[in-house]
């Protein structure tokens, strides 16, 4: 993955009463050290950790996000950015060394073997300000043809597979969320910015027809961004066989 900043204009932000949710998110990030996840990340950097898609990213990070251009985005999407991952575009690095093949800056998306700004409703991303949807995991292929249709009638067979993608593949499906992260072949995490689901980790398996599921962590609860991000260095300093950060 390439390494990129991005302009954004500056405008103030917008801050609003904490919920319930941010609350347990500012609780978690408490323990989310940023000196100490920078030299987790050097070490890591220093032992040459092999963990999965380190050649993408070398563990390194792009320089921080200004926090003026957080707020523009925020004010751009009308969406208040999760407490934690604002605080690593903005304080540890604006994407790079992470999970998979490393963290998207903000606004960006995989691209082949580049990345690219993404927009609303651009066949990917739909409308953050738009609450995301699922509670649940979602695999809804009930449409989908049979095979032996396309035996009898190709031209039909073809109708409905154009169909059921053009359902399955909606932009709408991720209104309230925004790509963060690729694990290759269009497998994709997503953070939930707005709705019930807002600060929780999804992944999109829809190019394996998996549909979408929450991202779990090893005790089986649901994943936000710092929790996801500290097992990964956890995960890590394991595969090279070394103490745990912590």
């Amino acid at each position: 993955m390439q390494i990129v900043t991005f302009p954004i204009t500056a405008f103030t932000r917008t801050h609003g009463v904490v919920s319930g949710d941010e609350c347990a998110i500012l609780a978690v990030m408490e323990e989310f050290s940023i000196p100490a996840v920078k030299a987790a990340i050097s070490r890591l950097r220093e032992i040459q950790s092999k963990a999965f898609g380190f050649e993408a990213h070398g563990f390194r990070m792009n320089p921080v996000l200004a926090e003026s251009e957080a707020a523009a985005f925020e004010q751009d999407h009308k969406i208040v950015i999760p407490s934690d991952y604002r605080r690593f575009v903005t304080e540890l690095g604006n994407g790079g060394a992470g999970p998979f093949y490393g963290v998207f800056p903000l606004g960006f998306m995989d691209d082949n073997f580049n990345v690219r700004l993404w927009q609303e409703n651009d066949s990917n991303v739909g409308t953050l300000s738009k609450p995301f949807s699922f509670r649940a995991e979602w695999n809804d292929r009930s449409d989908y043809p049979d095979a032996e249709l396309q035996k009898r009638d190709a031209k039909e067979y073809d109708r409905r597979i154009e169909r059921f993608e053009g359902r399955y593949w909606s932009s709408e499906l991720m209104n309230g969320a925004f790509p963060i992260c690729h694990e290759g072949c269009a497998l994709r995490v997503w953070l939930v910015v707005t709705g019930e689901q807002a600060g929780k980790l999804w992944e999109d398996r829809r190019s394996e027809y998996a549909g979408l599921r929450p991202v779990r962590l090893a005790d089986g609860s649901d994943a936000t961004f710092s929790g996801w991000y500290k097992e990964w260095l956890d995960n890590c300093f394991a595969t090279a066989g070394q103490p745990n950060w912590r």
